[in-house]
This record gives C-alpha cells, structure tokens and sequence, in this order.
C-alpha cells in the first residue's frame, strides 16, 4: 500500500540517494557545461567558484590565466525508460486505445537542459522478467534512473514488481493535485537511484522539476539545486483542492510582477500539453488554499529565465 507522503517529505528521500560526484580535470573543452568542483585562483585573487555552471566565459577567462584543465564535476548519466504496451513511437499510427509515447521525449531532453548526459529507452513489455533485463542493461551506464508508464498509470504495477525484484523500492501517493504514485529507492548492485514518475505527461514534468532536477543538480555540485521563486499577482483567479498541493501553469510577465494562470481541468491531452509548452511558470498553491482570487499574491517557481 503506497503511503501518503508530503512535498518536503519526497525531496528529502530523494536527496538522501545522491551525493556529489566524483571530480577530476577536464580539459577546457570537455569541461564546458559541467560544474566547478574547486575554486580556481590567478595568484591570490579568486575568479572562478566552486559550485558555479563551466559556461563559455568561464572557459574563456580559464585560457587567459593559462588554464587548460578544470577540477570538475562529471555530467551525471541519466537513463529515461518508457514502459507500457500501449504506448506508440511518434510517426507510427495509433491503433485503438493507444497513445503517442510522451514522456521519455519530454524527460530526457528535460535531462539534458538540466546539464546530464541523457539516454532515451523505450520498451514494451510482456511481463516482469522482459522489463528487468531492460532495467538491468541500463545499470552499467546510469547514476540515475528515471521511469515512467503510460497516462492511466496501467502499466505502474508492473513496474513497481520488477523494481521491487531488483532493489529496495518504496511507493508513495504523493501529495500533490492530480499526481499520482510514485515509486523511489536503489537498484542493481551498485544502488542505482531510480525514480518512477506518473504516466501524465503534465505530472511527470511537475515532477521532473520538483524532484528529480534537484536531484541532478545534486550529483553536479551545483551551487544552487532548486528553481528560483518570486512573488507576483495573479491576474485570474483560480482553485485548488483541500489537503493537496497544486502548481499550475503560468505565464509570467516580463517585469515579473504578475503572472496568468493557464488551462487547468477538463481540457484534452493535446490542450494541457500546449499550456505546459506555452508555461515559463508554476503558481505554487499550499495544501491549505482552495480558492485564489485575482490580484492575490502568489509564489511563482521560474521555469524560463527570460525576462527577470
């Protein structure tokens, strides 16, 4: 039986599976998109930062203090796993009561803009033991994995056998509107974190950066793991249910003083995953608040950092 488990509660048993991976030198251009793993000093004078994303001026200001190797934290290697019968390759036709295969697209190119290396592998399984020797060639490649099933969660049983068969796995009912089971733990003989994410597109992603960014952030040694919030108005009113925690897509304005909420509720698969594309935003609503009206004041978890 899956327990009931808050927001905080999730992120901090994720956290626990990771650590901060190993660093070594790179050369400049290799090092380029990973993350310092050490000060770096042009005499006695600081110039680069432990904790800080390699990014071309980095790289550029490494060459001109002779530089030609960072200390740096590896890309972790993320495999992103699709599992259900139903679930069809895009460019195929769909037969009847199958779906366009979403979220190992959405994930592992979510991965990569995180700063990982990303692999893609989709299966259908016809039992258990198919699925295992899936997850089990993956091991070998992967500091994390990340698994998700088809939208009506279908196939989420037997993903949480076949874990369950290989490591320590605990499932949980997540506090959040309209999210679902979420399965968690280590695998294989070297306790490989693995996270299952719901089969909805839209809740895998909330999700992916709730959870599993920080995640990834984490084995970077980034400085900063999380999204960055602000305060702003909302310019629509909206609802929330008693008890769960909603974030709802947004777009948010280019001064960031105010943000307007997009479709949420019976709209089609196709209409949610255009408001998610549309999102640079998610309102944050605590378990405790049902109804927001408009000019309230919310929190707002920055997806896109264009504008502020």
């Amino acid at each position: 039986m899956a327990e009931h488990v808050r927001v905080d509660e999730f992120l901090s048993s994720l956290l626990a599976l990771c650590q901060p991976l190993e660093p070594f030198d790179m050369s400049l251009l290799d090092a380029h998109g990973a993350t310092l793993a050490a000060d770096v000093f042009a005499g006695e004078r600081l110039v680069l930062k432990e904790g800080s994303r390699i990014r071309s001026t980095q790289i550029g200001l490494a060459a001109s203090i002779g530089r030609d190797h960072l200390p740096t934290r590896p890309h972790p290697r993320v495999v992103v796993l699709s599992a259900g019968p139903d679930l069809v390759e895009p460019g195929h036709t769909l037969g009847p009561d199958e779906e366009y295969e979403t979220n190992s697209w959405l994930l592992t190119t979510a991965v990569r803009e995180t700063g990982a290396v990303a692999y893609r592998v989709h299966t259908i399984p016809d039992d258990e033991e198919e699925l295992k020797d899936v997850i089990e060639d993956q091991l070998v490649r992967a500091d994390l994995i990340i698994i998700s099933g088809e939208r009506h969660d279908d196939s989420f049983d037997l993903i949480t056998r076949t874990l369950s068969g290989i490591g320590e796995i605990t499932t949980i009912d997540l506090a959040i509107e309209s999210s679902g089971r979420h399965n968690y733990g280590t695998i294989g003989p070297d306790k490989v974190p693995v996270v299952t994410l719901p089969g909805d597109p839209i809740a895998a992603y909330i999700s992916f950066e709730l959870f599993v960014r920080p995640m990834i952030r984490t084995m970077l040694g980034a400085a900063t793991i999380h999204r960055p919030s602000v305060k702003a108005k909302l310019e629509k009113p909206i609802t929330s249910i008693e008890g769960q925690r909603s974030y709802v897509r947004g777009i948010l304005s280019e001064d960031g003083k105010s943000v307007t909420p997009l479709g949420k509720g019976d709209s089609s698969a196709q209409d949610e995953q255009t408001t998610l594309s549309d999102a640079n935003a998610f309102i944050a609503v605590s378990e405790g608040v049902t109804n927001l009206d408009a000019g309230a004041d919310v929190t707002v978890v920055v997806l896109e950092r264009r504008y502020i």
